[in-house]
């Protein structure tokens, strides 16, 4: 069952996350965005969490993935809809060193 779900809106892709974001999730995440960055119609990437209930260190590997690849061809990653929990875990990865939140 796929807990995720892509809205496009030109060059810039929004992901809607919703439950956790496990390993799973984010191996299945990171196939379905590569495909579209790697066809170089992609400029910009927005995780929204706003539906996220869980999120363990795949999650944060996930989102570094992509912004690596999406970086490589001139675009960024933003993040939104993310909750207390997830904030405490992307301030202490480091992860809104590389990401913005919007």
């Amino acid at each position: 069952m796929e807990n995720f779900s892509l809205e496009r809106n030109g060059a810039n892709v929004v992901l809607h996350i919703s439950e956790d974001l496990d390993h799973h999730a984010a191996a299945q995440i990171s196939k379905t965005i590569d495909v579209l960055i790697e066809k170089g119609n992609v400029k910009n990437v927005v995780f929204d969490f706003s539906g996220l209930t869980f999120m363990d260190s795949s999650g944060i590997g996930m989102v570094m993935g992509r912004y690596r690849k999406v970086h490589y061809f001139g675009g960024n990653v933003f993040v939104t809809g993310v909750g207390s929990g997830i904030d405490r875990i992307f301030s202490m990865s480091g992860l809104y060193k590389i990401v913005q939140k919007v």
